[in-house]
């Protein structure tokens, strides 16, 4: 693939925005012979200046951004939601403040900085940046990765001119790529999905989504994926920044299924299903970043409480192959069949 992702395996360490992923797993991942990929979303400038400092000795990685969204709740609907989480944060000694909170992840700034001192790749999620800044990042000598969840967002992206793709499966865990919070879930088999994509943009593509172990590594190959990237696998590693909380409960037998839900940051993602799912999933409006700032104080209570019924515990569908032990031993697993 031209090299899109210069390292020895064609396995990516997935970004984890919120903690999980950190400059340790990159080393670790790196070490092993994969890509490891950084999440800039939630970060202040100034922290997100700071990781990359700190990563930067690792040589070859990819950073990814959240693009600024315009999805604002109905204000009354956000209120009474508000209302309605009221008791959960009561619960936790946490108020929650019904007045919608906006901003844009700080793209500009994050943009301006990737500019000023380039890294290798710069992925972007939840829709496709302007022209201009795919333009400006790829003069810099930076490769642009968009991601996409369909064949009509892959080939809107081709269009724009990045130099490749990260095509989500729904079986992904953690928030959805999608351009539209709002459509439809898409069904077809993730396999399908990647051969689709490939045959219908020609970019290179790293496909990421339920990976269970070193066999679906090699159909995803065998589809037409350059390189697979995996992200609940690394949740329980000893480099993994996930809560004590959130590793737990990757383990724990009484969480049986994911479910996908907007109800934690008013934007779809796959998560193990909990009670606060089963409370609040139907009365949730969308909005996002919105309700992530609602309900943020709210979730980072529960994992320090250790409670997992009122966390966002983000998981992909093969969460039950989640392992403890060090990064590098995940990644080489994965290898085996390739």
């Amino acid at each position: 693939m031209a090299r899109l992702l210069d390292s020895a395996l064609p396995l990516v360490a997935a970004p984890m925005a919120g903690g999980p992923s950190t400059p340790a797993l990159a080393a670790a991942v790196a070490g092993a012979g994969g890509f490891p990929f950084l999440a800039g979303g939630y970060l202040s400038p100034a922290a997100f200046a700071e990781l990359l400092a700190e990563v930067r000795p690792v040589g070859e990685f990819g950073v990814n951004l959240f693009l600024p969204q315009d999805d604002r709740p109905d204000p009354a609907e956000f209120r009474r939601y508000a209302e309605r989480l009221a008791p959960e944060a009561a619960a936790l000694g946490v108020a929650l403040d019904p007045v919608p909170v906006e901003d844009d992840d700080a793209w500009p700034t994050k943009l301006d900085l990737l500019l000023a001192d380039p890294v290798p790749v710069v992925s972007t999620t939840f829709g496709l940046p302007d022209r201009a800044a795919v333009l400006a990042l790829q003069r810099v000598g930076t490769r642009v990765l968009a991601s996409v969840t369909t064949p009509a967002e892959a080939a809107a992206a081709r269009e724009l001119g990045v130099d490749g793709l990260v095509v989500q499966g729904v079986e992904a865990g953690g928030h959805s790529a999608r351009f539209d919070p709002r459509a439809a879930t898409p069904s077809r088999p993730f396999p399908d999905l990647v051969r689709a994509v490939r045959a219908g943009t020609g970019l290179p593509v790293i496909a990421g989504g339920g990976v269970t172990g070193p066999a679906a590594v090699r159909d995803l190959i065998a589809a037409g994926a350059d390189a697979v990237a995996v992200g609940t696998l690394l949740l329980r590693c000893d480099e993994s920044g996930a809560s004590a909380t959130h590793r737990e409960a990757l383990a724990d037998p009484s969480f049986t299924e994911t479910v996908i839900t907007h109800c934690f940051t008013g934007r779809p993602a796959r998560a193990l299903r909990n009670a606060f799912v089963d409370r609040h999933h139907a009365a949730a409006p969308y909005g996002y970043p919105a309700l992530h700032h609602l309900t943020r104080d709210l979730r980072r209570a529960a994992a320090r409480a250790g409670d997992p019924h009122r966390l966002h515990l983000w998981a992909g569908t093969g969460f039950r192959e989640a392992r403890t032990g060090p990064a590098a031993d995940v990644v080489r697993a994965l290898a085996e069949r390739l």
